[in-house]
């Protein structure tokens, strides 16, 4: 009798966890789909450079830089400083080589370690623009995906968009 009534608790716990984790699952937000490409070329009045200015748009947007999808359109929000944006500056772009393990969405990348000052996946490794690492606050270093972007904008770097926030970063590339 006490071994019927011992599997009798069990199964209703066990029950009540499985509901439990189906209900945080529902609560959690699906985040977008990474943008179909990168930002294209900024023509127009660069923003002015400033000390991280509030990139927070629109209520209940990251004050990072993000992507903004409206009827089928991306916006890269704090990627309107322009080409001449100190910054974003290197004296030698490119100098341990130009990163070609694949960019845009179809090239989803774990990331396997680090930090800010250096990241690595698939035996890439990169490192986060002084200026922007205050943006990766909340990167898992050790298992967000990121998706790989060229900037057109600034000679030597690239744009990681981290899945999970809907943020990104430039990046620089170390080498393999």
């Amino acid at each position: 009798m006490k071994v019927k009534a011992y599997y009798a608790v069990l199964a209703v716990a066990m029950l009540a966890s499985l509901t439990a984790v189906a209900q945080r699952h529902e609560q959690a937000p699906r985040p977008a789909p990474p943008p179909s490409h990168g930002p294209g070329e900024f023509h127009g009045t660069p923003r002015a450079p400033q000390d991280h200015p509030n990139l927070s748009d629109h209520q209940g947007h990251p004050n990072a830089p993000h992507v903004d999808r409206h009827d089928g359109h991306d916006t890269w929000v704090g990627h309107d400083t322009g080409r001449d944006d100190a910054h974003y500056h290197l004296d030698h772009p490119f100098e341990h080589g130009r990163f070609n393990g694949g960019f845009g969405p179809e090239h989803r990348w774990r990331l396997g370690g680090g930090g800010p000052g250096r990241f690595w996946f698939n035996g890439f490794y990169f490192s986060v623009a002084p200026y922007d690492v205050l943006y990766t606050d909340g990167w898992l270093w050790d298992s967000d995906d990121v998706v790989i972007y060229d900037d057109p904008d600034h000679p030597g770097w690239y744009l990681a968009y981290n899945t999970r926030l809907g943020t990104y970063v430039h990046v620089e590339y170390l080498g393999a």
